[in-house]
């Protein structure tokens, strides 16, 4: 039996056997039947030259070095160029000429301003302190007559000295823009005495409620300035004094009344319902302008320059209660009531003077300015005993507001109306 010749499998790397290598391919195309299409293959003659493989070493050999020359030729080319490149960007460069510039001076007018502008922005940077702004007020207040009410207040951060005095300027500034008008001979149902009595029972609403006296003073003035707009019924009159009430005390009290509570001082007159609706009225026909200064706002500042004790104290607050019944002090301003009341009161407990340099400076009116208003208020006074309206009267008749409603009325303010 005969032996099949072992073929050895060419390894990876190894020389390559050119002639073996071909017989092989030739045997294999044979196999197919595509040997004879191959022209040229039978008696193909080994070539000549034994060493073809060392030849083509050489042949690669001698082409890869060409190329070699050929890739560092193009470097060298590309460097040159970049270097000739750079060098006429450098020569450009070295070619411009410098640009002039032509400065045209300020004018005069905007150096001053700029000059004015550091000199604003050196002062803004000092610090503001609460003693630079007392200790100045102090100075002033030792060159005049007057005093210095605020250097109690120095470390009260609540009191706000340092602003106090702009506050209460802005203050006089926009009273008048929610002063109300005198407005009685726009109402065809309503009298100055309904007006009194509304008033009158609020004050008893208020005692019962314990509310604080900003909610009452913003009470009346929501009032007023409604009824300076709108022509109101009688039999709603009270209907829109328990809704101004309820505002108020939304606005000043931590803990308001409820609706129910105000139906039931009214004596269910009227429902939730009717009250909730005035309330919106109000509210949409005073544009929500609530925020506004009212007669307590200058009273708390006017008894502090007055320097006061209990009994004159609860003196102002009982004349201006008084007047806040009475139609006609509409024709002052919140401020000048204020400081009238502080004068009449003076005047009432004898307390000379009646009017000092720190009175005038922090109310900003002399005594003849407030004698108009004054002498109304004095007139008010010496009626209220006769009065039925007596809710006012009772509340400063007690021990406890040093009964100053008993005080008699000043008859030198008297006897000059």
């Amino acid at each position: 039996m005969a032996t099949r010749q072992v073929v050895h499998q060419q390894v990876r790397g190894d020389p390559v056997d050119v002639k073996n290598a071909a017989a092989k391919n030739r045997r294999a195309l044979g196999d197919i039947g595509n040997i004879a299409s191959l022209a040229g293959v039978h008696g193909v003659k080994p070539p000549a030259n034994p060493p073809f493989r060392s030849q083509l070493l050489e042949n690669a050999q001698a082409g890869a070095a060409a190329n070699k020359k050929k890739i560092k030729a193009s470097v060298v080319v590309h460097v040159t160029k970049k270097q000739e490149g750079d060098q006429k960007k450098q020569r450009a460069l070295v070619k411009l000429k410098p640009i002039e510039v032509i400065v045209i001076s300020p004018d005069t007018n905007e150096v001053a301003k700029a000059k004015e502008k550091k000199q604003n922005d050196a002062a803004s940077k000092k610090k503001v302190t609460y003693s630079s702004v007392l200790d100045a007020r102090s100075k002033a207040a030792a060159s005049s007559k007057t005093l210095d009410i605020d250097s109690v207040d120095k470390d009260n951060d609540l009191a706000a000295p340092e602003y106090v005095e702009d506050m209460h300027t802005f203050y006089k500034e926009v009273e008048n823009e929610s002063k109300p008008q005198m407005y009685m001979h726009t109402q065809p149902e309503i009298n100055e005495k309904m007006r009194s009595i509304l008033i009158d029972w609020l004050v008893q609403v208020h005692i019962k409620f314990d509310l604080s006296p900003e909610t009452l003073y913003l009470t009346i003035n929501l009032i007023d300035r409604f009824l300076s707009l709108k022509t109101v019924p009688r039999r709603e009159l009270q209907l829109l004094g328990v809704s101004a009430l309820l505002i108020a005390s939304k606005y000043e009290e931590i803990w308001p009344p409820q609706v129910d509570d105000l139906v039931y001082v009214t004596d269910n007159s009227y429902t939730n319902k009717q009250i909730l609706v005035m309330e919106k009225t109000i509210l949409a026909s005073l544009e929500w302008y609530l925020t506004v200064p009212t007669q307590d706002v200058f009273l708390v500042r006017f008894i502090k320059a007055a320097v006061p004790d209990p009994e004159m104290e609860n003196m102002v607050h009982f004349l201006a209660e008084l007047g806040l019944m009475h139609h006609d002090t509409l024709m002052f301003c919140p401020s000048m009531l204020a400081a009238s009341a502080v004068y009449t009161a003076r005047c009432f407990l004898n307390r000379t003077p009646a009017w000092t340099d720190t009175l005038k400076f922090h109310t900003g009116y002399s005594e003849f300015e407030l004698m108009n208003s004054s002498k109304l208020l004095a007139f008010i006074h010496s009626r209220a005993g006769e009065s039925k309206l007596r809710a006012v009267l009772k509340k400063y008749s007690k021990p406890e507001r040093s009964a100053v409603a008993l005080v008699s009325p000043a008859k030198s303010l008297l006897s000059l109306s």
